[in-house]
């Protein structure tokens, strides 16, 4: 773990369970023997978080699988585009990203289109 001190350390095995282990915020703050601003202050750093965040992914990667299933029961069950969509994603059939296949064929001008390219970008500073 990242430079965290045995308090945050504990704190973090606390908020990364679910709901909270049974606890709430300011009973994990005197836990750790801080207050729960102090506990809150923690958050806002970006080593904790990152360490939060690990230790989640390590309390929950057991039942990932059943997430990822229910995502597909949702999407079904509930005719939920948006379930359906991110279940196709986690899947790997859907992605965001767009393949151009740039072929230049011989009788293409280069020059001529990064002209073109040129002025209009020129066109579009002006305005």
């Amino acid at each position: 773990m990242a430079n965290l001190t045995a308090e945050q350390t504990i704190a973090i095995e606390w908020l990364s369970l679910p709901r909270k282990g049974g606890k709430t915020y300011e009973e994990i703050a005197a836990l750790c023997g801080v207050t729960a601003r102090t506990l809150e202050n923690w958050r806002k750093k970006p080593e904790f978080e990152t360490e939060y965040k690990r230790a989640i992914k390590r309390n929950n990667d057991a039942r990932l699988p059943e997430l990822v299933e229910s995502l597909t029961d949702i999407a079904i069950t509930d005719r939920n585009a948006a379930m359906a969509k991110l279940a196709l994603q986690v899947s790997g059939m859907l992605t965001d990203r767009v393949e151009v296949d740039a072929k230049v064929s011989e009788g293409t001008d280069i020059e001529a289109l990064k002209n073109r390219i040129m002025a209009l970008r020129k066109g579009n500073t002006e305005g």
